[in-house]
């Protein structure tokens, strides 16, 4: 019973300190986004690209894959550091000198919204299009690309 008291109490002061406030949540999301950010490889993706379009064909793809799980790694980093001083000043992104504030994706790539009833309005009517499977790593098929 004791520790229920000492969690609430926490999960109280936390409500206090984000209640109304727009900077925390963005901190939060970016911190999520930034963590996630393994799952899609989109660094290692960038960074492999990035060498074979302006590297030397010498070295091959070793020194943008590493590159890109520097990145990564940064990024990860920085997502944890984000998820666990969310309550807290400055809201702004840290470490932007280093790494981007948002997560990369190879220039040849940009990925969109989903596509379903939530963001497309017009699935009714059929006229609708958007990324099947933004989620899946290497993923290109897009219904109706612009």
């Amino acid at each position: 019973m004791r520790n229920v008291k000492h969690l609430l109490a926490v999960a109280a002061l936390a409500a206090l300190f984000t209640a109304g406030c727009a900077g925390p949540e963005q901190k939060m999301g970016r911190g999520v986004t930034n963590v996630t950010s393994v799952v899609t490889l989109g660094e290692i993706n960038r960074g492999v690209e990035q060498s074979a379009v302006l590297g030397t064909p010498g070295p091959g793809y070793a020194p943008g894959f590493f590159h890109g799980l520097n990145q990564t790694l940064a990024r990860t980093g920085m997502g944890v550091y984000e998820i666990v001083t969310f309550p807290f000043p400055p809201y702004h992104p840290v470490m932007t000198k280093y790494v981007p504030a948002t997560p990369g994706y190879p220039d040849s790539y940009k990925p969109g919204l989903i596509d379903g009833a939530t963001f497309q309005t017009d699935t009714y009517y059929g006229f609708s299009g958007g990324d099947e499977f933004p989620f899946v790593p290497g993923s290109r098929f897009a219904v109706f690309p612009n």
